[in-house]
């Protein structure tokens, strides 16, 4: 829950080459843990749900007002594709009426389990083309009228919002103002420093209103402050901030306390490299998905995961996890340019090599030949 609650939010993926994302991004600050730990405090607990953030993602139960503007909202704006849902569902409420009548009557049902076609279908380029069921469960789910119950694998267990949500979870109905006080400050202590820009687009993008304003509120009253971003002693332009709360952290972190560098591989959907542009210019390195890009094109691999040494990407491993043979396999290990030579760089990311074949299970781990 504490990660959870400095990252604000763990994108959900399918893409399981080597595990979930979420489960990757966990292990990259935890260490190997048990996922039914998570699993508890998603489905038992109800700490925790699944909502739009950057991106799909788990949320927190505790942060409900600030996605539940989200809810109230979604679909009623001026943009053209929003009219184009409203026509939509128009021409589609019965199909609305009968989902939630199977859902109410037998929920947590998976979509599966919700036959029924559209008087209209939903028009996609993309694969959600006539996927009308989906498509409505989808808009039900923003909309929070339906909640993520459950999962069995990847698929989702769908049920009534209205009795999911636990007895406790806050209900105060937020102004987008409102919305940008609370998140922005969030969106900052995950960043740990930041530009507006950079604020705005984490966490809960495009959802900000009246962003400057509001950051310049907190500076006022001293919750947020400016600061300078040094790079080899050549300042970093840019309007820069960064959370009180963190002021001491900085102190301890400039004496060379509480922190002991570690070494992980990163999910390429974790949280400190999601935004690319950010990422770049704090580690100096350019990274990309290469899963849709030919073979011959690929630069690093097929899933390729940054190696954070301390406070530096060091390389791109390429792993796959062999569940079968439970074999974590190392396709491809690239060390960056301006990574420090030297034994201390190759022992932590054999460590971080190691640590994730234990998290994930692996009896064995293979390396590529030197």
């Amino acid at each position: 829950m504490e990660v959870v609650r400095d990252l604000g939010c763990l994108q959900l993926d399918p893409i399981a080459v080597v595990a979930r994302s979420h489960l990757l991004v966990l292990a990259a600050r935890l260490g190997p843990f048990d996922p039914g730990i998570l699993d508890r405090l998603l489905w038992q607990d109800r700490a925790l749900f699944e909502y739009w953030a950057h991106r799909a993602s788990i949320v927190l139960t505790e942060d409900y007002p600030i996605h539940n503007h989200l809810m109230r909202m979604y679909g009623s704006g001026p943009l053209r594709r929003h009219e184009r849902l409203r026509r939509w569902l128009e021409a589609n409420d019965a199909l609305r009426r009968r989902i939630l009548r199977e859902i109410r009557a037998h929920g947590p049902v998976r979509s599966r389990d919700l036959a029924g076609t559209g008087s209209v279908d939903w028009v996609s380029k993309g694969w959600t083309g006539g996927r009308n069921v989906s498509q409505m469960l989808d808009y039900l789910w923003t909309k929070g009228t339906i909640a993520v119950a459950g999962r069995r694998g990847l698929e989702k267990l769908w049920d009534m919002a209205e009795r999911w949500y636990p007895e406790w979870t806050p209900r105060e109905r937020l102004t987008p103002r409102q919305v940008t006080e609370r998140a922005a400050p969030r969106s900052l202590r995950a960043l740990g420093v930041a530009t507006p820009k950079q604020i705005s687009t984490h966490f809960i993008p495009g959802r900000y209103t009246g962003l400057a304003t509001v950051l310049e509120r907190l500076r006022a009253r001293g919750a947020i402050v400016p600061v300078r971003v040094m790079d080899d002693g050549t300042e970093v332009k840019g309007q820069w901030l960064l959370h009180a709360a963190d002021l001491d952290l900085v102190d301890l972190l400039e004496r060379g306390e509480g922190w002991e560098p570690g070494a992980a591989l990163l999910s390429p959907f974790d949280n400190l490299i999601w935004e690319r542009e950010r990422a770049g210019m704090l580690f100096g390195f350019e990274f990309r998905m290469e899963i849709y890009v030919p073979k011959a094109q690929r630069r690093f691999g097929y899933y390729t995961m940054p190696i954070l040494h301390g406070d530096r990407v060091v390389g791109i491993a390429d792993p796959v996890m062999d569940q079968s043979a439970e074999t974590l396999r190392i396709n491809a290990l690239h060390l960056l340019p301006d990574a420090p030579k030297g034994r201390a760089t190759k022992v932590a990311v054999d460590r971080a090599v190691d640590e994730l074949g234990t998290f994930l299970g692996a009896a064995r781990v293979v390396r590529p030949r030197a």
